[in-house]
């Protein structure tokens, strides 16, 4: 029988349709919760006192590569195209189950301490079973997808894949994990990028997502070199190119999608396609700064995510909620991406781009327990006259005190409750060292 967690006092700040902030109480029973309000004569096997705390729904970050983890600070101050070709994709084709292990475990530890509690990755071409595991062992909820790359210059030789082979590895992935430990591990297809997938990859991705119900994932527009080359190879640029094959809709989500034209926002609005926005990452990158406020006035959905750890260097939705509302303000004015507005695509915005509005995203009654609790008593965070500016402009990953994923503990009083902290972090510095002996980088 799964236990009930009541969750007393604090500030909760729902996300529902009317982003309700309400004083009281959260509880949940089988996994899910049961009501939001006053309980205060409710008995529960697990208690936990939020006085002083802001309870919300834990972060839905749609953009991490869990298998760069062990990069971090390994690829910095590089522009995208050679940050790939010479540090990251050295590095992930040197990836053995160990080490690729010992990536997830320190990616999934850090964002369940910072208050994530589900994401969208996309992992290295061999070993993504690894991934799987460690997201089931730790009660991490997230949709996992193997990297998929059949052409693409100065590709080193354990990342290239003939077109059949990463379809046939992909199908079996699915197969096997695809709504796993009672949906909460699920999967997708995740072709790299145009740069690096030929059209019959990318036709054969397209058709096989729709067959089977699934996600794609893919990076898009992200870097004006990239641009130019798809649109010199192909005549079309990043976003036309993927939606002539197939390759938008609402199972669809573009990660990036820093450079785009007018006609580009038009497509992405017109056919549902979601954009992961990782201010952090195009900002360290040079890349640029996404369109964002354009984007959600043209009503196209627009989610956050942190992207990998070697082009940020944080997995930390704090850290990325307030960039992207700081970004925005440089260039379109004091008012443009208010705190509850990015707020909101760091949690319910984020779960309608996975297709899980209905499970995750706000702490509604029926919904998946997914819940994180931030110290808000701290002097960084005092005082308190709005709750949601502090989340936003104030609160920092430290913070986070409790979370819970699918109604389960994973984290009390800071503490990990399903990873062994200094475990993973002896293990992810042991691999590392191994890793980079045999990257050469």
């Amino acid at each position: 029988m799964e236990q009930t967690v009541l969750i007393k006092g604090g500030a909760v700040v729902t996300m529902d349709a009317a982003e309700t902030v309400v004083t009281g109480d959260v509880l949940v029973c089988g996994g899910r919760v049961e009501s939001v309000g006053d309980h205060s004569s409710a008995t529960a096997d697990v208690t936990i006192d939020a006085r002083g705390c802001a309870v919300l729904p834990g972060f839905v970050q749609t953009h991490v590569h869990l298998c760069q983890t062990l990069f971090r600070g390994a690829a910095d101050d590089l522009p995208l195209l050679d940050w790939l070709k010479h540090r990251v994709w050295p590095m992930e084709a040197a990836h053995d189950a160990a080490s690729l292990r010992a990536s997830a475990r320190l990616g999934v530890a850090e964002m369940i301490r910072g208050g994530t509690t589900c994401a969208l990755t996309m992992e290295t071409v061999s070993h993504t079973e690894e991934v799987f595991r460690v997201v089931e062992e730790s009660g991490f909820r997230a949709t996992v997808g193997k990297c998929m790359m059949d052409k693409g210059e100065e590709v080193p030789r354990g990342l290239r894949e003939e077109t059949e082979d990463s379809i046939r590895e992909s199908l079996a992935l699915l197969e096997k994990w695809h709504g796993r430990a009672g949906g909460r591990v699920r999967y997708c297809f995740a072709p790299r990028f145009a740069v690096s997938c030929t059209r019959g990859l990318l036709e054969r991705v397209a058709q096989l997502a729709r067959e089977r119900g699934v996600m794609i994932h893919t990076h898009a527009s992200e870097n004006r070199s990239e641009i130019e080359l798809v649109e010199r190879e192909t005549g079309l640029r990043n976003v036309a190119y993927l939606d002539a094959l197939g390759v938008s809709g609402p199972h669809v989500l573009l990660a990036h999608c820093v450079h785009l034209d007018d006609d580009e926002v038009r497509l992405l609005a017109s056919k549902g396609t979601h954009v992961a926005h990782c201010p952090s990452s195009n900002m360290k990158l040079g890349s640029g700064v996404a369109p964002v406020t354009e984007l959600l006035a043209g009503s196209v959905s627009v989610s956050l995510g942190a992207d990998g750890a070697p082009c940020n260097n944080r997995l930390d939705m704090f850290t990325e909620m307030r960039t992207a509302a700081l970004l925005q303000k440089v260039s379109r004015g004091a008012d443009a991406l208010p705190a509850p507005r990015v707020l909101r695509m760091a949690t319910r915005d984020g779960a309608r781009a996975m297709g899980l509005e209905g499970e995750v995203g706000s702490l509604e009654a029926g919904k998946r327990a997914d819940v994180t609790v931030v110290e808000l008593g701290r002097l960084h965070t005092t005082p308190l006259p709005d709750v949601v500016s502090t989340l936003v402009y104030a609160a920092e990953a430290g913070d986070v005190r409790d979370v819970l994923i699918d109604g389960r503990v994973v984290l009390r009083d800071g503490g990990l409750q399903t990873l062994d902290e200094r475990e993973v972090v002896a293990e992810a510095a042991r691999q590392y060292e191994l890793l980079a002996a045999r990257s050469g980088v």
